[in-house]
């Protein structure tokens, strides 16, 4: 029998099986329930912390035409102390700062907030020319 005559016994589905309750992370494929511990309006996947763009002007309202994946490029800690994801549109740029979920992975949290110092926008060496730099001025 020929391969275009053998019938297949399964077939893959890419039907959606998730509800309204749930969503399929674009990233890492992770189904994600909508309802998150310290947020109403769950935004980004808790394991990878991507999202999709959806929210327009405001959290929740999902107004946005643009629907493109939105990268986490940091943290920002707000005056509360609570701390809060940021993201930057794939597709338009946009960026968004959003609240951080109670079950987010803590180390990609980690990861994002201490990347500004493990990636500098100057050579580490500068560092000790500042020093020196500062302590002359200041006893000079």
């Amino acid at each position: 029998m020929s391969r275009d005559q053998r019938k297949p016994t399964h077939r893959r589905s890419h039907a959606r099986h998730r509800g309204p309750d749930s969503f399929r992370c674009r990233r890492c494929r992770l189904d994600v329930p909508m309802a998150a511990p310290g947020t109403e309006h769950r935004n980004h996947c808790p394991n990878c912390l991507w999202s999709r763009h959806v929210d327009d002007d405001v959290p929740g309202d999902r107004a946005a035409d643009c629907s493109g994946s939105m990268e986490p490029i940091g943290v920002s800690v707000r005056d509360d102390g609570e701390w809060a994801l940021v993201h930057r549109c794939t597709a338009c740029s946009t960026v968004h700062v959003n609240r951080i979920a109670g079950d987010d992975n803590p180390l990609m949290l980690m990861h994002l907030a201490v990347r500004p110092l493990a990636q500098p926008p100057f050579p580490l060496e500068w560092l000790t020319r500042v020093d020196f730099a500062l302590a002359s001025s200041t006893w000079g």
